[in-house]
């Protein structure tokens, strides 16, 4: 009797681990395409500034590649000087323009044209004595100050403004400096960026829809590009050769585009495309769907079915607004699953601790066909014969 039990359990704990590795083999197993070298995963924290995260992540990375050690810019140094222009337009505008947390990867680029950066250990942006970055009462008090501002209550708007917002804007963030010491020398934050070798006039952006002529300058209509800045648009395939062209040749890619969609888990590493899209829940059947969610996720990160992707597809969910930019991130290298999936390894602001995979998660091919909104590139990284298209 006893030699029986033992053989039962010895059968159970086996089939247990046989179990185990069936389900073991259907997670995704990656190998390494292309890995670009690039900083520290930083934390945007609480606060609507994935733009700068993310081009700050950019602009180090390409740092790298220009031959610089690692260095850890100010995020809050470019968000500070970009309140400041979202501020003087919104006003222009009467108060009927964008002034928000939100932004696009140019933003960052046009802060450093004028404006240079700094170092991280030069300006923190934070003196309102959380422990945290967290700018809704800013934003909300100073936008308060401008909504009442613009109507004009004396009949004459006051030369002081300004002055005003960005003195409120300061004693949240600080004063940004005009010059700092770092390793034994001056630099003012233009010569310093001029020092390290970075022209922010080399970089340009891409979009792709069809609603505006290709291999054009067109103002990409979305809230967040509240400067009305110019992007490139190019058929899908092309945008698409264009991140493949760039990571191969040692050029990362600063990434604009929408995690909404159920196939996005920041928290498992992936964003996957599935071929049967989650139905919409009712209010009443929320709870079903949250006991569920976690089951839905481990089954999209295993699917090899997904959605086909064309430009028609691309414009229909920008149309209906499936598709908005509601995020940015950092494109850093290329990945392959074991069914030989492309993916794109993508360097996230939710802090290295957010996920088991360092901060990072591998976007599928499909899915960065039809949710990139624009990326912003090196002139370099893009192919000859898509450069003389768009006379570069």
């Amino acid at each position: 009797m006893k030699k029986i039990l033992l053989v039962l359990i010895i059968l159970v704990f086996c089939s247990n681990n046989l179990i185990t590795a069936q389900e073991t083999t259907t997670e995704k197993q990656y190998s390494t395409v292309v890995d670009i070298p690039t900083s520290s995963v930083k934390n945007q924290q609480s606060t609507g500034t994935c733009w700068c995260f993310a081009g700050i992540s950019f602009i180090e990375t390409e740092l790298l590649r220009l031959g610089e050690k690692e260095i850890d810019l100010s995020e809050m140094y470019i968000v500070r000087l970009a309140y400041s222009q979202k501020a003087k337009r919104y006003f222009r505008y009467h108060g009927k323009g964008n002034y928000s947390e939100g932004g696009q990867a140019h933003d960052v680029l046009n802060v450093v044209k004028e404006n240079g950066f700094v170092p991280e250990s030069i300006y923190s942006g934070n003196r309102y004595g959380s422990d945290f970055h967290i700018h809704k009462e800013m934003v909300q008090s100073t936008k308060a100050m401008m909504d009442e501002i613009v109507k004009n209550p004396n009949r004459k708007i006051t030369p002081v403004w300004e002055e005003s917002v960005n003195g409120v804007l300061d004693t949240y963030m600080g004063k940004v400096p005009t010059s700092f010491e770092m390793d034994g020398a001056k630099y003012t934050p233009v010569s310093y960026a001029k020092k390290l070798g970075f022209n922010p006039n080399d970089y340009i952006e891409l979009t792709s829809y069809n609603d505006h002529p290709y291999y054009q300058l067109v103002n990409l209509e979305i809230p967040d590009n509240w400067s009305d800045d110019l992007y490139y648009n190019v058929p899908m395939e092309e945008m698409m050769s264009v991140i493949n062209y760039a990571l191969m040749n040692g050029f990362s890619v600063c990434w604009d585009g929408d995690v909404s969609e159920s196939g996005f888990s920041h928290r498992n590493g992936y964003a996957t495309l599935p071929a049967e899209k989650a139905v919409d829940m009712t209010d009443s059947e929320i709870a079903k769907w949250e006991n569920s969610l976690a089951k839905n996720e481990k089954e999209n990160s295993t699917t090899s079915s997904e959605q086909e992707v064309d430009q028609k597809l691309r414009q229909t969910t920008f149309d209906n607004f499936e598709t908005t930019d509601d995020h940015l991130m950092h494109l850093t290298g290329i990945v392959k699953d074991q069914n030989g999936t492309v993916y794109y390894k993508t360097k996230n602001s939710w802090a290295a601790n957010s996920n088991q995979f360092g901060g990072y998660l591998n976007m599928s091919e499909a899915y960065v066909k039809l949710k990139t909104v624009a990326i912003m590139i090196h002139k370099d990284a893009v192919p000859k014969e898509l450069k003389k298209k768009l006379a570069l």
